[in-house]
């Protein structure tokens, strides 16, 4: 039974605006986002709301590390976001695989202070998953997702002060798989690693570099509860580039090309029921940080599922 519900509990990823200023428009993707099962997905005909809410706040780190300083201020962002997102699971399948579908809608507060402070507040960019697909081996204590998400620059964007953005003024496109081993005696490691493209900014002539990133989990359920440490890596793999060439450096600020990194790592708990209801939260702290903001950043996650179909039958 446990099995069972962990794979209606955990679902994949989630994408909601708040700009990281990696690139032009910043991150799409809320790094730690996916923490327990990220790859075990619901049995088909399961119909689930998933809400998402994270805070962050941290220091712009340039290329060496060290905090920068703008008009005697340091650089800084402090934000707060929350995303709903349905999640439904056909009883279609392709290659073996459930296929499902979702939509992530964000809401964003960001404090960003770059010389100045300004606040901004609205929705953020939406995703759209028109199919997705999810594997189950529970001989081998194996649960498999893979995705490709599709990002709305949805976000209200000023290319010319990123100080009001809550958008990051790009379409995203993201492949990712996920994978959880939950071992019989509790044990479990998760990941989910995504590649992510960023498509050019035409307003601008922008496009931001492209990367490569995890989410990782490691721990034990005890009953109800499950607790771990977890965390984050990105790498920007490829550089910024405007007009067709490298983004040049901006000194104490960020190196050329903009590529970002961070390493993030702290502990997670989880709490679920019987019936499917679960809470997850966890406490990251950024290290390793380049040519981007790096802080700490509170995540929780609650999920919420049914076996409501979205698509009755009729008679």
């Amino acid at each position: 039974m446990k099995s069972k519900i962990i794979a209606v509990l955990f679902l994949g990823i989630l994408f909601f605006a708040v700009p990281m200023f990696a690139g032009e428009g910043g991150d799409q993707y809320p790094n730690g986002a996916e923490s327990w099962g990220a790859g075990a997905l619901p049995p088909p005909g399961t119909y689930a709301v998933l809400d998402y809410f994270q805070v962050y706040s941290g220091n712009l780190k340039n290329g060496s590390g060290d905090t920068v300083s703008v008009g005697g201020r340091n650089a800084s962002v402090f934000a707060v976001a929350d995303a709903i997102r349905p999640v439904y699971m056909s009883k279609l399948k392709l290659f073996g695989g459930d296929m499902g579908w979702y939509v992530i809608v964000p809401s964003v507060y960001q404090r960003v202070t770059l010389g100045y402070q300004n606040d901004k507040t609205g929705i953020g960019d939406i995703t759209v998953q028109p199919f997705f697909l999810a594997w189950h081996f529970p001989k081998k204590h194996l649960h498999i997702a893979s995705v490709v998400d599709f990002t709305l620059p949805t976000g209200y964007y000023n290319a010319s002060d990123p100080r009001t953005s809550i958008g990051t003024g790009y379409v995203g496109i993201e492949p990712a798989v996920a994978i959880t081993y939950l071992s019989r005696s509790g044990w479990e490691a998760s990941t989910k690693q995504h590649y992510h493209f960023c498509m050019k900014d035409q307003t601008t002539n922008y496009t931001s570099g492209q990367n490569y990133h995890f989410d990782y989990l490691v721990g034990k359920h005890i009953g109800n509860w499950g607790i771990g440490g977890y965390g984050y890596f990105l790498k920007q793999v490829t550089d910024d580039k405007q007009n067709g060439s490298v983004v040049a450096a901006a000194p104490g600020m960020y190196d050329a090309g903009r590529k970002g990194q961070v390493f993030a790592i702290g502990p997670n708990v989880s709490y679920s029921t019987a019936r499917g209801f679960q809470f997850m939260a966890g406490y990251s702290h950024e290290t390793l940080v380049r040519n981007r903001f790096g802080g700490d950043k509170l995540t929780v996650k609650i999920v919420i599922p049914t076996r409501l179909s979205l698509f009755p039958k009729r008679g």
